[in-house]
């Protein structure tokens, strides 16, 4: 197989278990490439936040899509999509795997499934966004209920960014259904999916211990650099989780503790629904993260295509 997607909750070990697959099919006389499907990722400058892996992690592997939008470019799964269509094509004509590799689930889907995506109008988002800073994202939810129920169960009600751009697409298209997903989509090219799983207790756990690693590991003083280069003026960016607590922290806004304990309660809510978007991939291999052995297994089971 030259397209695997390998999906889970943050914390679960997907960039590990990418790099893993990679060296067990060097070791083959093949290659595999990464491409990120993180969609905070994909800034430049937003790493300890992101656990994104330094060059020197990389153990030698070529990832694409890390660190191509400056903290004041929005993040799209429109310009997305065909980039990293585009990434993976390439490795696959050089006679490798491309191994789709992270969290962002609906990044994930318009990778792996024929999905389209309608067009923005300029004037409707700016409208609607106004209409985000002034009455924040229940009232638009609920609007969006109104119009499409099933969207909006499909939608964070806090997402505030998600429920504009459906309620976008509504209004561009007239058809509440547009803004949701196929029920059966169609795969873009042959692909295997593996899903890393966590027991909830232990991915708790480990959730809450990595955001206080973050905060030690100085990612307060990275937001602070960003500031010069525009992060508070980013439409997806200022807004990521921890992101947006560090700059609570910095303007006096969110004491350090309650900076740390918002994050961990939104990386658990995160995580929560990231399993849940991931359930959808029936056809997924399903590994216990924590079962060494297991994902021993499956890493060798990638590489030699059984």
């Amino acid at each position: 197989m030259t397209l695997i997607a390998i999906v889970g909750a943050t914390g679960t070990g997907k960039s590990r278990f990418a790099l893993d697959v990679a060296h067990a099919l060097a070791d083959r006389g093949g290659f595999a490439e990464v491409v990120n499907a993180d969609a905070m990722q994909l800034y430049r400058g937003m790493d300890i936040g992101t656990a994104k892996l330094g060059v020197d992690e990389r153990e030698g592997v070529p990832h694409h899509l890390l660190d191509v939008l400056d903290v004041t470019d929005e993040a799209s799964v429109a310009a997305y999509q065909p980039a990293a269509r585009a990434a993976v094509d390439d490795i696959i004509a050089r006679g490798g795997v491309a191994l789709l590799t992270g969290g962002s689930g609906l990044y994930v889907s318009s990778v792996i499934h024929d999905l389209r995506f309608p067009g923005t109008d300029a004037a409707i988002r700016a409208r609607l966004e106004r209409e985000l800073d002034e009455v924040g994202p229940g009232l638009l939810h609920r609007r969006l209920r109104e119009l499409d129920a099933e969207t909006a169960a499909s939608v964070d009600p806090q997402n505030g960014r998600r429920i504009v751009r459906a309620l976008e697409v509504i209004e561009l298209t007239g058809e509440p259904k547009a803004a949701r997903l196929p029920d059966e989509p169609v795969p873009w090219r042959p692909h295997r999916i593996v899903h890393l799983r966590a027991e909830r207790a232990r991915l708790v756990e480990r959730l809450d211990a990595r955001v206080l690693d973050m905060w030690a590991a100085g990612l307060v003083d990275e937001v602070r650099s960003l500031i010069p280069l525009g992060l508070e003026r980013g439409v997806t960016a200022r807004k990521a989780i921890g992101y947006a607590q560090a700059l609570a922290e910095i303007h006096g806004r969110m004491p350090q503790a309650e900076a740390i304990a918002e994050t961990q309660a939104l990386t658990r809510t995160y995580a929560r629904r990231q399993v849940g978007w991931f359930r959808r991939y029936a056809a997924a291999s399903v590994v216990d993260a924590d079962d060494r052995a297991a994902v021993a297994a499956e890493v060798a089971r990638q590489a030699t295509g059984d």
